[in-house]
């Protein structure tokens, strides 16, 4: 069963320490992504396999939520170009966050279930 207290401590721990990593571009992000599995697995707890699970549903609301926010301002000052600026600027950053949401979602869940572990 989902403990959804625990995704929610995971995301805005992610989200978070995210702002606050800006200053230190990829290491600062990913290391975004593991602080809040960790937070997330350690509220879960449960186990390697909970801490996983609620590692990743952490990483991955994180990075859909920052995605979609990105994507929609992208394309809304895309506008300036005419139709085709929006879409394509909504487009391109709603796939490349799809990556980084990847890759959030991997590493939190890795670092949920070492949290887990530690609870």
């Amino acid at each position: 069963m989902t403990n959804w207290r625990a995704v929610g401590i995971g995301f805005l721990v992610i989200v978070i320490t995210g702002a606050l990593a800006t200053g230190f571009p990829v290491v600062g992000h990913i290391g975004a992504g593991i602080i809040g599995g960790l937070a997330a697995g350690y509220v879960a707890g449960g186990g390697l396999m909970s801490g996983a699970w609620h590692g990743l549903l952490a990483g991955s609301v994180a990075g859909l939520v920052l995605t979609v926010g990105f994507a929609v301002v992208v394309g809304v000052l895309g506008l300036a170009g005419g139709p085709l600026g929006g879409a394509l600027g909504f487009g391109g950053v709603l796939v490349g966050g799809l990556v980084v949401t990847l890759i959030f979602a991997v590493d939190s869940a890795l670092a949920g279930a070492l949290g887990a572990v530690f609870s």
